[in-house]
């Protein structure tokens, strides 16, 4: 693969992937919520019983304190809570409120709607083939514990 070849794939995925986000935005738009947002509340529901902050930005890629002002919104619109952590009175616990449990599926929805915008001009084959290539490459250097 050539210089100039590597170069326009990294610049094609880039503007791919904000396509998709931008696709996402405005599926999410209705909900009130960022795509920030809901990644954050994708994670949460998979913390069962409460995530910690800690473990949310870890999950999320994000600095702590980027974790803090993701969740001080989601709480602003009553969708969590913040509890202190039964195992570690220093952490805190970040757990759906009954309406952000009933977001989760909405949110799922704006995703796949994003998706099939996107990826659904592919034959099957060339989607799963793309999944293929896709999940390889996010291995490489994954830190533990990322989404």
């Amino acid at each position: 693969m050539t210089d100039a070849t590597t170069a326009r794939l990294a610049d094609v995925f880039m503007h791919v992937a904000k396509r998709l986000r931008g696709r996402w935005m405005h599926q999410l738009a209705p909900l009130g919520l960022t795509p920030g947002q809901g990644r954050a509340l994708a994670v949460i529901a998979r913390g069962g019983d409460g995530i910690r902050m800690a473990d949310l930005a870890a999950k999320l890629d994000i600095v702590p304190r980027s974790a803090t002002s993701v969740v001080d919104g989601l709480e602003e619109q009553g969708l969590v809570l913040r509890r202190p952590d039964p195992g570690d009175r220093r952490s805190m616990l970040v757990t759906f409120t009954e309406a952000g449990r009933l977001l989760v599926s909405r949110i799922e929805d704006a995703k796949r709607g994003a998706a099939e915008e996107m990826f659904g001009t592919l034959p099957a084959a060339e989607r799963d083939q793309l999944l293929a290539v896709l999940l390889r490459l996010d291995a490489c250097g994954k830190h533990p514990g990322s989404i």
